[in-house]
């Protein structure tokens, strides 16, 4: 059967069919576990959450499914020398900015703190932890850290956006790579050079990477329905993951606007931008990335814009200014049509086999 995968078989699952981990309190129990009891693997975004928080998490996780799950976290963190922007930077970004925080009417926040590093105390907890899946974006991990997960029977998953980038990560002994289509929504995982040189669709970076490289694929980025799964595995993939259209169930823990807007007309324009976080993500075009395309020099490095433009995106959501949030989506959210992550699941389950099995 279509099913029967080196995924599958890999992370124990009955469907070769990923959830995407979402960070920024995206992710939620709820979802992840819905999608592994339906057979697939739900994958909990875990980049921003303390050591404790993970541990927390990953409590509930376990009193909600028995299945196997992912937690991801990200390799880099920050793009900022020592977690700071300059003052020259930050005078920059609010000069650039200033127009949209007037129009919300509130004052700019300072300049943001120092960004503490996060990551080996999150990677310790994850080895304490042990979930069945351990996937990160960003980088590639040290060898010892790579034996430590095989020793303790924890699967690899890795991102890659370009050939280059999984050529690197099998090196580095991962289980399974996953290849980042520029369809995709969310940040552009590349770590190999700017991002923007990432601009490779899915199903082209999938038979590139299957052409090159032996470790099972993942296709990610533009798929969200049978058509798509079938596609993807015709192509060579391993399995997919699949992310804007599980990001727009109830389950998820996008907020209920993002959810509709990913239902809108609104979705079928979407924007590869850094005005938001400091890194380049897609999400449904906004007015404040049209508007800074080409400006991205007085940009603060990632994440402190995020913070910079969080009192921003708190005002605007509140006063219904839309057009000056962002929302994460893929450019595949035109075709959506499930708003239960189970019902989702048999859809694609179901549309799969027809197309594969007729």
């Amino acid at each position: 059967m279509w099913y029967n995968t080196k995924a599958t078989e890999i992370l124990g699952i009955d469907y070769p069919i990923m959830q995407g981990p979402f960070g920024g309190n995206l992710s939620s129990v709820e979802l992840v576990s819905t999608v592994s009891n339906a057979g697939g693997l739900g994958g909990y975004g875990a980049y921003t959450l303390s050591g404790s928080e993970i541990v927390e998490i990953d409590r509930r996780i376990r009193a909600a499914t028995n299945k196997p799950y992912n937690i991801n976290i990200w390799v880099s963190e920050t793009d900022a020398p020592n977690g700071e922007a300059t003052d020259e930077q930050f005078e920059h970004a609010a000069q650039l900015f200033k127009p949209y925080f007037d129009e919300a009417g509130i004052p700019l926040p300072p300049k943001p703190a120092p960004f503490k590093l996060r990551f080996e105390n999150q990677l310790q907890v994850i080895l304490d932890l042990r979930p069945k899946v351990f996937s990160f974006m960003f980088g590639t991990l040290p060898a010892d850290v790579m034996e430590q997960c095989r020793r303790l029977g924890i699967v690899t998953v890795g991102a890659a956006t370009t050939l280059d980038e999984a050529i690197a990560l099998e090196a580095s002994g991962v289980d399974m790579i996953i290849a980042s289509g520029f369809e995709a929504g969310g940040h552009r995982p590349s770590f190999l050079a700017q991002a923007e040189a990432s601009t490779t669709g899915t199903f082209v970076l999938l038979q590139l990477i299957k052409e090159k490289v032996k470790t099972p694929v993942i296709a990610a980025g533009g798929i969200a329905n049978g058509r798509g799964v079938a596609g993807a595995l015709i192509l060579g993939a391993d399995a997919v993951q699949i992310g804007t259209a599980f990001l727009a169930c109830d389950e998820s823990g996008a907020l209920p606007v993002h959810r509709q807007m990913l239902f809108s007309d609104a979705a079928k324009y979407t924007t590869l931008s850094r005005a938001f976080t400091g890194r380049l993500g897609r999400g449904i075009t906004s007015r404040v990335a049209k508007d800074l395309i080409g400006k991205e020099a007085g940009f603060l490095p990632f994440p402190l814009q995020t913070t910079f433009m969080s009192p921003l995106r708190k005002a605007a959501l509140e006063q219904q200014k839309l057009d000056m949030v962002l929302f994460w989506g893929g450019q595949i959210a035109p075709v959506l049509k499930h708003t239960k992550a189970a019902e989702l699941m048999q859809s694609i389950i179901a549309d799969t086999t027809k197309i594969m099995n007729p």
